[in-house]
């Protein structure tokens, strides 16, 4: 017997039509990362034209995920209500055409405005996209398929920084921003015209017309933030993004200062520490779900092997000089930083309904932008003002200590809030089952 607003074990639609539809939104995914990570690219370009402090370019970057935490919650609630389908197209029009205004900006506060819209853009996306992700797949496939899609993000700031560092140096800097919101718009027409909310599972889309519609779903609400563990992967899964995407933002222009390479060199170069990432994300996942088919709480034990690794060789790289044997070791912790992106997303799936699927992502990117995605950068940027680039970076590295108390202390919780809520936590393929 399946407990009201869980999932099903098997979704109601096709293989190949779940598959397009993951294939589809992976792409939409990278343009959104593409758009927003290009900014890293063009630092250097930006910084000798317009004369910005290290601050001033943090923020740039900063205020895209500051708008996703502040508008991914109410965004996501609408989706689950209005379609999330039409959501995910409207998403991706609006950063693509901000994009492209970045591309004409004239000063930096018209490239913040810019930046400014992609956030709103993007606030949605990764939430509404993930929930309609996981909705059409088994269960059994949680933490490896968020792992994947949340590691398109990093593969499209590879293409992003790579390909946006290339067009600039070849055609300027405003060329990358064209490319990337170009790009978007394609997509976004694709995604309307192959996708349709009718076909997707009923619990991806808005069913018009149910009596009572309204009142589960506020109901359920409370079930966000009903339990220690849930909270626990909210927290450290965000600061655990903090030190990601300090290292996406701030990567090129580390190499740049400290390696002497020049932006293009830079940009491909940290578009393969941002690859590393991405991979991290997938095989953490991969790792989580083979390690938790007999119990699933061995999730959090891969979270919280993750921290404490991120932790150890990222202080021990950025504390070496210049050379090999550095970027091995930064390359190693990047690897780790955000492999605990998909089992943190599987917690939250599995304790939390899916009738409020969207919503429940939403919470989780709230909390990785405003413990990570925004302020990794921004504070990076000031720390680095005050005491230089590779200090701030030294730094950095102790954000894993305190996510990974979080992951023991969700671990601790986990079996009795799953409990609580009417859930067994001894199960198989580390996913919960209903209890009768």
């Amino acid at each position: 017997m399946r407990v009201p607003g869980t999932s099903p074990a098997e979704p109601a639609v096709s293989r190949g039509y779940a598959w397009l539809v993951f294939a589809l939104s992976f792409g939409l995914l990278l343009s959104d990362y593409m758009s927003r990570q290009v900014l890293n690219a063009v630092f250097p370009l930006l910084r000798a034209e317009w004369l910005l402090s290290d601050a001033q370019l943090g923020s740039l970057s900063g205020i895209v995920a500051l708008m996703v935490g502040v508008l991914t919650f109410p965004l996501s609630l609408l989706a689950d209500r209005w379609g999330r389908v039409k959501s995910l197209v409207a998403a991706a029009t609006v950063w693509s055409l901000a994009t492209l205004g970045c591309a004409v900006s004239a000063s930096y506060g018209q490239m913040f405005l810019g930046r400014f819209m992609v956030g709103v853009g993007e606030a949605a996306y990764g939430s509404v996209g993930i929930a309609v992700v996981l909705s059409i797949f088994p269960v059994t496939l949680r933490a490896t398929l968020s792992g994947a899609f949340i590691g398109g993000g990093a593969f499209g700031s590879v293409l992003g920084v790579s390909i946006g560092g290339v067009v600039a140096q070849h055609l300027g800097w405003r060329w990358a921003f064209g490319v990337m919101g170009l790009f978007g718009l394609v997509l976004a027409t694709l995604y309307a015209l192959v996708v349709r909310e009718k076909r997707l599972s009923p619990s991806t889309g808005r069913r018009r017309g149910a009596p009572g519609e309204r009142a589960p779903v506020r109901a359920l609400l409370p079930r966000l933030f009903s339990s220690v563990s849930v909270i626990c992967a909210y927290v450290g899964s965000g600061l655990q993004m903090f030190i990601t995407m300090a290292l996406l933002a701030w990567m090129p222009s580390f190499l740049n200062r400290y390696y002497a390479m020049p932006p293009a060199k830079a940009g491909l170069v940290a578009g393969g520490f941002a690859l590393i990432t991405g991979i991290g994300m997938v095989g953490g996942g991969i790792v989580a779900d083979r390690l938790s088919r007999t119990v699933g709480a061995r999730k959090w034990t891969v979270a919280i092997s993750c921290s404490l690794g991120t932790l150890a060789l990222l202080t021990v790289g950025f504390q070496l000089p210049a050379g090999p044997l550095q970027l091995v070791l930064i390359g190693a912790g990047t690897l780790l930083s955000n492999s605990t992106a998909g089992p943190a997303a599987a917690m939250v799936a599995n304790l939390t309904p899916a009738a409020i699927a969207a919503t429940a992502m939403a919470t989780l990117t709230l909390a990785n932008s405003l413990l990570g995605l925004a302020p990794g950068p921004a504070v990076t940027g000031m720390l680095a003002d005050h005491m230089g680039l590779l200090s701030a970076l030294q730094v950095v590295p102790l954000v894993a200590a305190v996510a990974g108390a979080a992951f023991v202390i969700g671990k601790r919780y986990y079996e009795k809030d799953l409990c609580r809520i009417g859930l067994l936590p001894d199960v198989a393929l580390g996913t919960p089952e209903p209890q009768p």
